[in-house]
C-alpha cells in the first residue's frame, strides 16, 4: 500500500512539473486596472510565470474549501463533543452503581455480578 502512495505522488509531482515546464511565460498581475491605478496613484504590479498563477489559485481554492467544510462541520464535531461527555457521565455513573449494589459483599461474588 505504501508503495502505491509513493507511485501516486511521484505521478502527481511530474504533472506538476510537466505544467510547470509548459507554462514558463511571464505574465503581469496588476492590483487595479491601468486608467484606475494612474488616477488613484496607485500601480501596484508584479511579473511571475504563468504556472505560479495557476498553482496559486488552485492552492487558494483548496484552502477556501478546506476552510467552508470546516466550518460547515463545526455541528456535527460540536454534537460528537457533546456526546463523548454524555457516555463519560454515564460510565462513571455505571461504576457508581456497581459499586453501591456490592457494597459490604463478598469480592468474588460481586465479580459474578
Amino acid at each position: 500500500m505504501r508503495y502505491i502512495r509513493y507511485a501516486f505522488w511521484a505521478i502527481v509531482a511530474i504533472c506538476l512539473i510537466t505544467v510547470g515546464l509548459a507554462n514558463l511565460g511571464p505574465v503581469t498581475l496588476r492590483l487595479l486596472p491601468e486608467e484606475l491605478g494612474r488616477f488613484l496613484g496607485i500601480d501596484f504590479q508584479v511579473t511571475v510565470p504563468i504556472f505560479a498563477v495557476i498553482f496559486s489559485g488552485v492552492a487558494f481554492g483548496l484552502l477556501v474549501g478546506f476552510i467552508w467544510e470546516w466550518l460547515r462541520e463545526h455541528k456535527h464535531r460540536a454534537e460528537a463533543r457533546e456526546k463523548r461527555r454524555e457516555v463519560g457521565k454515564l460510565e462513571r455513573e455505571v461504576t457508581k452503581l456497581k459499586g453501591e449494589k456490592h457494597q459490604g459483599k463478598d469480592e468474588v461474588l460481586a465479580l459474578l455480578d
